[in-house]
């Protein structure tokens, strides 16, 4: 399918449907030069998340204001498809658009395509793009996921002379039922150089955009970190064909960093850690497809159940924590926090009503090991919260991702 970043290879069929959509949404058919010139284009392909067993988020960018589209069905020919008509992708939300599709079927492949409507010019539709995801099952089966972090950091970008982020076609390959990002979806604090001189004298040659060039500190910086990963085949491929769950740690801002900090920097022109990580937040929202929270918007940590055995639960690290130390505090205190008081709480509660036979803890940062920081700590180490999951009658697995730099 002509635009189409499926992970698959599209039957004719699915080609033939996707064209037909198309050419139906456009009332008054043009050349099909001129046509193709004024449609929207989804550069960044589609992405699917936080799937449960009747509900998933969906996900794309189109590159002017234009209005969502997205049509889904449990066969590949989008027979008796259902159409949802999205929301308006505008510049506030750097042309990012999502919606919540419910009512799914559980433990079934569901095939959905993506559009957009130009709002300037409603007759001119973007071509479709197609991705698919499969709902968590109502029965008990095996589930398998993959995760992963720490994308395009310390110094190492796409490389397309290497085949770019290969990592990402080898989980894609397992077919795994969802993946789950651990944090540092992306190095806001890492730019990139042109070249890399390696060990051996062979160059490591990055592909550079004006936001991987420096730090990030403005919300068109940090919004760059996101785009520029969906500049890669093998991270789209796997977008496209595998839900995903993303959580975010210390990179998406900058470097170790907790939220009363002020930074010592020469490369910051923006010193507060707290706006930083503000304009950092919005972004991971804008392009990651995740459910947000009506009750509190900017809450990452949450849970999901996928099937009667496995419940995941991901927290978030950073945002709730108190200042790098020492790490000698004898009594608990706001100063000696990592999760704060109320992700602690609903983590306990969640981790004791859980029946799943596995639970999995995905969390940032490593719990039993020690993360430096100069010459302070930020390891969150053994917490209440962590002790709760250890006494777990319930085998409880913890995923994590970090980077200690």
């Amino acid at each position: 399918m002509s635009g189409s970043r499926s992970l698959w290879r599209p039957s004719r069929r699915l080609v033939l449907a996707g064209a037909a959509s198309v050419a139906a949404a456009s009332a008054f058919p043009r050349p099909a030069l001129s046509l193709a010139g004024r449609r929207p284009k989804l550069a960044s392909g589609v992405q699917s998340g936080d799937v449960g067993a009747d509900r998933a988020i969906v996900w794309s960018k189109a590159d002017r204001p234009s209005r969502m589209v997205v049509e889904w069905s449990t066969t590949e020919s989008f027979k008796d498809a259902n159409r949802v008509v999205g929301p308006d992708a505008l510049g506030g939300s750097d042309f990012t658009a999502r919606v919540d599709l419910r009512k799914l079927p559980a433990g079934q492949d569901v095939f959905y395509r993506i559009s957009f409507e130009d709002l300037k010019d409603v007759s001119a539709v973007s071509e479709p793009v197609v991705g698919r995801f499969r709902t968590a099952p109502s029965n008990k089966r095996d589930v398998s996921f993959v995760w992963t972090g720490d994308t395009a950091g310390q110094g190492w970008g796409i490389n397309p002379d290497f085949g770019g982020m290969k990592g990402y076609e080898a989980m894609r390959r397992t077919r795994p039922d969802f993946f789950i990002h651990s944090g540092d979806t992306v190095y806001a604090d890492g730019p990139l150089e042109a070249e890399v001189t390696l060990a051996d004298g062979r160059k490591w040659k990055n592909l550079v955009t004006e936001e991987k060039s420096k730090v990030a500190e403005t919300l068109k910086e940090y919004r760059g970190q996101h785009a520029y990963n969906l500049l890669d085949e093998n991270v789209l491929r796997l977008n496209a064909e595998v839900p995903m769950f993303a959580q975010w740690d210390d990179h998406e801002t900058t470097n170790n960093w907790y939220p009363q900090e002020i930074l010592d920097l020469e490369n910051y022109d923006v010193k507060s850690v707290a706006l930083l990580a503000a304009r950092a937040r919005q972004a991971f929202f804008e392009y990651m497809p995740i459910r947000v929270d009506q009750r509190d918007p900017q809450r990452i940590y949450r849970a999901a159940s996928y099937g009667p055995l496995l419940d995941v639960f991901f927290l978030d690290m950073r945002s709730y924590r108190g200042p790098n130390s020492k790490n000698l505090q004898t009594t608990r205190s706001d100063e000696a926090a990592i999760l704060g008081s109320a992700q602690v709480k609903w983590l306990k509660k969640q981790l004791a009503a859980s029946k799943a036979l596995w639970k999995v803890v995905a969390s940032d940062m490593p719990i039993g090991l020690e993360v430096p920081d100069g010459e302070n700590w930020e390891s969150p180490m053994a917490t209440t919260a962590s002790r709760r999951a250890a006494s777990s009658r319930s085998p409880t697995f913890w995923a994590s991702s970090s980077a200690a730099t």
